[in-house]
């Protein structure tokens, strides 16, 4: 991918995206062909679903977590992990971070499961499940292209992780059973172990993580800063798009008969999530500028507001509902809505950067 992170906050977006490699300029198309690809493939070739499901890992296909940490190590061996201090001390965006991901992001998902699904309680608590799960995956590469920054990236989604394990059990009883009774609604019952989610996050965020912090940390050592963000790097960047694409194939792959079995079930799961991507990600942006911190931070906070954890909501609901579960289908349409949305609003997020100036920006990332 290439790297823009240098440029000047007041630059306009229409400008940067000219500078883009013929593969980021033009990803929003290869997405959507890829999306195809993968619900033609589920669709017509027998038994590939099967397949690709023989062999997981923490519940997630074998395929698309290879994908996953593909996508995910390029970016995260980007990470100028001597700033990080610089992040963990920035408390506005810390706590607005925390509030918009596990107050904000699971009481809304929760108004709108029960606002336009009141009649399909399965779909409903699928949505609720998505609503719980936090992105630590997708949300690294939305950032990237969108010139986030990444040390924030870096360490919102380690606490979003962090959180994972501790909260989403508890969070999960309480929208599912606890305050459904108390509003007098229908109750619904989730058993998911904390183990279960751990082991999740350290392979699917631990893993890249490490590999990214061994790369930067010996390759400086080896060559030096400057060889290693100019010549290293430049060779790597693509993988992460080309990681993106071949789990989007999979997973649309996997889910491709479910999805198109079922076209007026999805539309009824996308409106919710559409309203909910979009709340989430202007929120997000709204609070972001609001307490200055600058593109950034700012495009950073919201799209780790809006990014869920689709790897997680699926696995989970298979897990307690079943593969065939109208839990697993609304986790399936989530990522089915939220990749061309998010891709979408990476656009927006490029195209509002002339309105951040010099004077409300954080200090952009010095050049080596």
């Amino acid at each position: 991918m290439t790297d823009l992170h240098t440029a000047e906050p007041g630059t306009d977006g229409a400008h940067l995206l000219t500078k883009l490699s013929t593969l980021d300029r033009f990803l929003p198309g290869w997405i959507g062909v890829a999306m195809v690809a993968g619900l033609v493939l589920g669709r017509l070739v027998p038994g590939l679903d099967n397949a690709l499901s023989a062999v997981d890992v923490q519940g997630v296909s074998l395929p698309i977590a290879l994908g996953l940490l593909i996508m995910m190590y390029p970016v995260l061996a980007k990470v100028r992990y001597d700033r990080l201090d610089t992040v963990t001390g920035d408390k506005r965006m810390l706590v607005t971070s925390l509030a918009l991901n596990w107050v904000i992001g699971p009481l809304l998902m929760f108004t709108l499961a029960w606002v336009f699904l009141p009649d399909l309680p399965t779909y409903r608590t699928g949505l609720i499940i998505v609503g719980l799960a936090r992105c630590i995956a997708m949300v690294i590469i939305w950032n990237d292209l969108a010139c986030g920054d990444r040390e924030a990236a870096a360490v919102l989604v380690a606490i979003n992780s962090v959180f994972q394990v501790i909260a989403f059990a508890a969070l999960g009883w309480f929208y599912l059973s606890v305050l459904p009774g108390w509003l007098g609604l229908h109750q619904e019952h989730l058993n998911v172990s904390a183990w279960h989610i751990a082991a999740s996050v350290l392979v699917f965020l631990g893993i890249p993580l490490l590999a990214g912090f061994l790369t930067r940390r010996l390759g400086e050592k080896a060559k030096g800063r400057t060889w290693y963000e100019q010549k290293f790097l430049p060779c790597i960047g693509p993988w992460a798009l080309y990681g993106l694409l071949f789990t989007i194939v999979i997973l649309f792959a996997l889910q491709g008969h479910q999805i198109t079995s079922h076209p007026l079930d999805v539309a009824r799961i996308a409106l919710p999530l559409l309203v909910y991507f979009a709340l989430m990600w202007g929120g997000g942006y709204a609070l972001g500028k609001t307490v200055r911190l600058g593109y950034e931070r700012t495009t950073t906070l919201a799209f780790t507001a809006a990014g869920n954890n689709f790897e997680l909501t699926i696995a989970v609901a298979i897990a307690t509902f079943g593969v065939t579960s109208g839990q697993a289908l609304a986790g399936v349409v989530g990522p089915l809505i939220e990749v061309p949305v998010l891709v979408a609003l990476v656009c927006v997020a490029l195209a509002l950067r002339s309105r951040f100036t010099a004077t409300n920006a954080a200090p952009v990332q010095e050049t080596p």
